[in-house]
């Protein structure tokens, strides 16, 4: 059970906090930074959700309408998700197995599962997609990109800082960012707008 009576303590107006095992550390411990960009990257995929209620092409059909809730759907899954894995990254000891919230090998495959699905509707791609398409693939293109710096900040806090994170945390990441990266071009696809496509032989 949360309970939360009071918004500010100001335990962190001099610039630190308190991660979930109780220690206190700088707001710009690398740790920080990386649950931080995962804070960031579930409040993206919010606005992809907003996004899909605001799409006047949702609901111009039943299949498009089926296609807008089943990816509502997911999306909330993730954000769940997305809020175990921040506090797995807030938890040095997660690594040594004690996180009280993780991520696990099936929340994973979940997303395999989906993308694939998603994927087997598309045409291969024969250029590099540009962010946009549309409002919603859109805004899965930038909670994709979100998702990639939250990815590169975890595995510098291992590599470079050397501080153990669960491979099941780093696999996530990389899973939800071509997950992402494929709801943007189902998104053009399945509500009718156009793909973006990178254009090698433009004009400067």
């Amino acid at each position: 059970m949360v309970y939360i009576s009071k918004v500010y303590t100001k335990f962190g107006d001099g610039g630190d906090t308190m991660l979930a095992s109780g220690d206190t550390v700088s707001k710009g411990s690398p740790r920080v930074a990386a649950y931080g960009e995962v804070d960031e990257l579930n409040a993206t995929i919010g606005l992809v959700r907003l996004e899909l209620t605001r799409d006047p092409a949702v609901e111009s059909s039943p299949a498009r309408a089926e296609f807008a809730a089943r990816l509502d759907l997911t999306l909330a899954t993730i954000q769940q998700e997305l809020f175990d894995l921040g506090a797995e990254l807030s938890e040095p000891g997660a690594v040594a197995g004690k996180a009280r919230l993780k991520i696990e090998d099936g929340d994973i495959e979940a997303l395999e599962r989906e993308i694939d699905r998603l994927n087997e509707r598309l045409e291969p791609l024969r250029s590099f997609v540009l962010p946009g398409g549309g409002p919603v693939g859109a805004a899965a293109h930038l909670a994709r990109t979100v998702c990639r710096r939250a990815e590169r900040h975890a595995v510098a806090l291992v590599r470079e800082h050397n501080e153990p994170i669960r491979g099941q945390a780093l696999r996530y990441l990389n899973r939800l960012s071509d997950y992402l990266f494929v709801v943007g071009r189902a998104a053009s696809h399945e509500l009718g707008h156009a793909e973006v496509l990178w254009d090698q032989r433009r004009k400067r």
